[in-house]
């Protein structure tokens, strides 16, 4: 989406270079070489999802530039958890490999799997308090991504001001693709959707299951949204 305004220029994959231990020690040269060319006004960026939960990674980028403007999309964490299976069912069903059913992997002797990696990802208060203690709270922007599925407009118009930028991007640059099911994007007559594997359904899951992790997830959500989210 940020790719719409003119004076953004954004790397097109995943460059992983803060926390894969390969691309960290050929050094910053080298990342600064997987940029894309962009001019003197613009502003570069590159999203690396998996840098948010990394324990090396706030430190890195400290170092690298302790000024840095940092952007953080959360959603529900229950519904973070079902988008990482419905992800990772879909990778292994494309290989033709069987996975197990979500309630499987959530549960375990009939009490809810702490140890499941999706679950661990999805406590934000604990990865945020890692990257607080580098850089302070007003040099990150916290998307809410629940907000941005539905309307993602008013979300893109926050993140222009926090990154001082003019506002560029306009509520007809977006419209809903009702076969997708999830908003597109439109840009000088070019129509752009997000990847194929955006939009998919999510498992249902029984009350049984919801209610666990509605429990387990409230008191992180409670300090997440204290401490960092205090405008939702």
């Amino acid at each position: 989406m940020l790719s719409l305004h003119p004076d953004i220029s954004s790397a097109e994959s995943e460059i992983h270079f803060f926390d894969w231990e390969d691309q960290y020690k050929k050094g910053l040269q080298w990342y600064v070489g997987q940029m894309p060319f962009s001019y003197p006004h613009q502003l570069t960026v590159e999203k690396t999802p998996a840098y948010f939960t990394s324990v090396k990674v706030p430190e890195r980028i400290y170092n690298m530039n302790s000024t840095i403007k940092l952007l953080l999309i959360l959603r529900d964490p229950i519904e973070r958890v079902l988008s990482d299976y419905t992800q990772v069912f879909y990778n292994h069903l494309q290989k033709n490999k069987s996975y197990p059913p979500v309630e499987d992997l959530l549960l375990r002797n009939g009490e809810l799997n702490t140890d499941y990696k999706a679950i661990n990802r999805s406590l934000y208060y604990s990865f945020m308090e890692n990257w607080l203690s580098y850089f302070p709270l007003h040099n990150i922007h916290i998307v809410n991504g629940d907000y941005l599925i539905r309307n993602p407009f008013p979300e893109i118009q926050k993140v222009e001001k926090f990154l001082n930028l003019s506002p560029q991007i306009n509520a007809s640059n977006f419209y809903f693709n009702r076969t997708k099911g999830f908003y597109c994007l439109r840009d000088s007559g070019r129509e752009r959707c997000l990847h194929e594997s955006k939009g998919r359904a999510h498992p249902r899951i029984n009350s049984f299951l919801l209610d666990k992790l509605r429990d387990y997830f409230h008191e992180p959500n409670k300090k997440i949204l204290s401490t960092c989210w205090k405008d939702i």
